[in-house]
């Protein structure tokens, strides 16, 4: 079996995978604001699991890991810094834990789920803010695993702004005091639309990826501003830099967990390649 925790800034979902890819049970517990807290409740709700023999088990953390010491360095929507995650799992969970960005998860199970399809996919999360993460041949691009894409400084109505600070969810109810899955006006998704493409463009000119894959809880509404939003990047498009296809994320509730899933089963499938 795998287990798998994505840790939320405020739940925290633990589950288990049989070896075909099936969750076969999970767990859900509000996420403690302390990190001892958070291990304690961590422990006891993995106590409650049917499953107790893992082959491998994935963290995926809303902030920063250090891969190499299996640290989180920081955390966008908790208070922790530098604090030993894979350790304190390993000694939870009793076998060997992997750390990584949740968003870069969410674009590996993304990208493993086109099946090839495309061999550069850029995955794009736009909920309470931007982030993004690059899969290339079914594999995280580790030049780029570290990436911040809703960081990147962008003129917007005459100043230079972070791009999630205009076209993030947040800045959404922000400015039109409805959340995306409530706005219906057409004119509203344009200017949503608009903003978002402004972000788009600079990653497509940088990254030239095969096709781009939109989550989050503004992407889950793609349908409602898709053809805005391909009209908007057509105006920019160059022939050294197409306009890439544009998908919906398909499992944009669960890829984050679903890319535990994969980043634990290649991590045992190394290990019992090299015994």
């Amino acid at each position: 079996m795998y287990g798998v925790v994505d840790i939320g800034g405020t739940k925290t979902l633990i589950a288990v995978f049989d070896k075909d890819g099936a969750i076969v049970e999970q767990i859900k517990f509000p996420t403690p604001k302390e990190y001892a807290v958070f291990t304690q409740e961590l422990a006891t709700n993995v106590e409650k699991l049917s499953t107790s023999d893992f082959h491998r088990v994935a963290v995926a953390i809303p902030g920063t890991p250090d891969r190499k010491h299996g640290l989180g360095l920081i955390f966008g929507n908790l208070p922790w810094v530098n604090v030993p995650v894979e350790k304190d799992a390993e000694k939870i969970f009793k076998c060997p834990v992997k750390i990584e960005n949740d968003t870069k998860l969410a674009a590996l199970s993304e990208a493993i789920h086109l099946k090839g399809e495309f061999k550069k996919v850029l995955y794009v999360t736009i909920s309470t803010g931007i982030s993004a993460g690059l899969v290339v041949d079914g594999k995280l691009d580790t030049n780029l695993q570290d990436i911040e894409p809703g960081k990147m400084t962008i003129e917007h109505l005459g100043k230079f702004e972070q791009w999630e600070d205009f076209a993030s969810g947040r800045a959404i109810v922000a400015k039109f005091g409805k959340r995306a899955s409530d706005i219906t006006d057409p004119k509203t998704w344009y200017i949503i639309a608009r903003n978002i493409a402004v972000g788009l463009n600079t990653l497509i000119a940088t990254l030239d990826p095969d096709v781009i894959v939109i989550g989050g809880s503004v992407g889950n509404h793609l349908e409602k501003f898709e053809d805005r939003l391909l009209e908007e990047l057509k105006i920019y498009e160059y022939p050294m830099t197409p306009v890439p296809p544009i998908r919906k994320a398909a499992r944009p509730d669960k890829a984050v967990i679903y890319g535990c899933y994969e980043l634990a089963r290649s991590h045992y499938a190394k290990a019992t390649r090299r015994t």
